[in-house]
């Protein structure tokens, strides 16, 4: 299989599985076209509470593993759930409570980026 076929396997996976948890306002960043970008995709979505960060993460984590056969090679924000980190290498999942997401506006910072809005 492609690399871009496995990329795009573990994409649709990440997203399928913040929609099976209700995860809102999800975007997909294509950055491969920019330089010193930290990974070639970037998802962002947003959810309610620190709980629904934590089973957006843990979701995430168990699709992955269990149809893909791939783990995160680091996961950060566990401890409080404000903000969760997924890192796949290429691709890197952030989970925000809706007030941090806000407040931080990552999605700012890839302006030249290609996004694509997953409707829910």
């Amino acid at each position: 299989m492609s690399k871009i076929t496995e990329k795009q396997l573990l994409i649709d996976k990440i997203v399928d599985s913040i929609q099976d948890t209700k995860g809102e306002d999800i975007l997909v960043f294509d950055l491969s076209g920019i330089e010193n970008a930290a990974a070639e995709t970037f998802i962002i979505c947003s959810a309610n509470s620190n709980t629904q960060v934590s089973a957006i993460a843990g979701n995430i984590q168990k699709n992955v593993r269990n149809d893909l056969n791939d783990r995160p090679w680091h996961v950060e924000g566990t401890e409080n759930s404000m903000w969760v980190l997924v890192d796949y290498v290429s691709v890197v999942v952030h989970i925000f409570q809706k007030e941090i997401r806000e407040y931080y506006d990552i999605e700012e910072f890839w302006g030249d980026a290609k996004i694509t809005k997953i409707e829910s």
